[in-house]
């Protein structure tokens, strides 16, 4: 059991049901200094017996299988995104797509505010030569397990900050086939650098821009979880910066519940060079 806040309904069970099935049980710290309920800072309760860390697995169309640690989090995480597993689909399919291209016997894909990994998991199991981007040492160390795991060994991480490594990327003249961002309504870089999404978002994406291949078939994938996003805005973004050589789409990311509800958890933006 965890808050969400865009689950304005009533629940479909009572509240004892949910106890009774609830393997934990997230309850926000409430600081005494603010009666603000914004941060996800927070304590689990766990039934006797339940692990605080267990394994999930997902079979992909492209062989193999995502295999993920879970694990509970003082911000309510657990290591995994769910809602982004059409997301994994498209990006493997993606790199297919180039590996079919004579010329992209080498495809790089940079992404970004990777955290756990799964999306660079995926990518390495198509084929793809991956670098894993994020600013937390410990989110890198997890993610590299979950690789291990799933028998990917081949995948370079980096610790750093994603706007400053996208301006040396540049500086050293390399570029990539496809980019991920997932990133943060707020964050802080290795050094303590402050993200603000609203305030960097638009430099990073032409940061991106600078860095995709000319080749056909590159690609870009924009995440984003803050709330009062919409896909409509998420998309108008990324076309004015990539322009009109590249077809994009937008949606939202949820997940279905077993009463017929669908919970919003973000947008995507997904764009293909023509």
């Amino acid at each position: 059991i965890r808050p969400e806040p865009q689950a304005l309904w009533r629940p479909t069970l009572e509240r004892s049901k949910w106890n009774e099935l609830a393997n934990a049980i997230f309850e926000r710290v409430v600081s005494t200094k603010s009666i603000s309920m914004d941060s996800d800072k927070g304590n689990w309760s766990l039934k006797k017996g339940v692990s605080e860390q267990w394994w999930i697995e997902r079979k992909m169309e492209y062989g193999g299988a995502l295999k993920l640690r879970m694990g509970m989090t003082s911000f309510k995480h657990v290591g995994v995104f769910p809602e982004q597993a059409s997301n994994w689909d498209f990006l493997q399919k993606q790199v297919a797509t180039l590996s079919d291209m004579e010329q992209n016997s080498d495809i790089r894909v940079l992404n970004m505010f990777a955290y756990t990994g799964a999306a660079s998991i995926a990518l390495a199991m198509a084929g793809a030569k991956v670098t894993h981007l994020d600013s937390v040492k410990a989110v890198n160390v997890w993610a590299r397990e979950n690789a291990e795991a799933s028998g990917i060994t081949n995948i370079r991480y980096i610790t750093d900050d994603a706007m400053e490594f996208a301006a040396r990327e540049l500086r050293r003249g390399n570029s990539y086939n496809g980019i991920i961002l997932d990133p943060p309504s707020y964050g802080r870089g290795t050094d303590g650098q402050k993200w603000v999404l609203e305030e960097h978002i638009y430099s990073m994406l032409e940061r991106c821009k600078a860095m995709l291949s000319p080749q056909k078939g590159s690609f870009m994938l924009l995440s984003l979880y803050s709330m009062g996003f919409s896909p409509l805005l998420g998309r108008t973004l990324v076309a004015q910066i990539l322009g009109e050589e590249f077809e994009v789409e937008c949606g939202e990311l949820f997940i279905a519940d077993s009463y017929s509800k669908n919970l919003p958890l973000g947008i995507f933006i997904r764009a293909v060079r023509k």
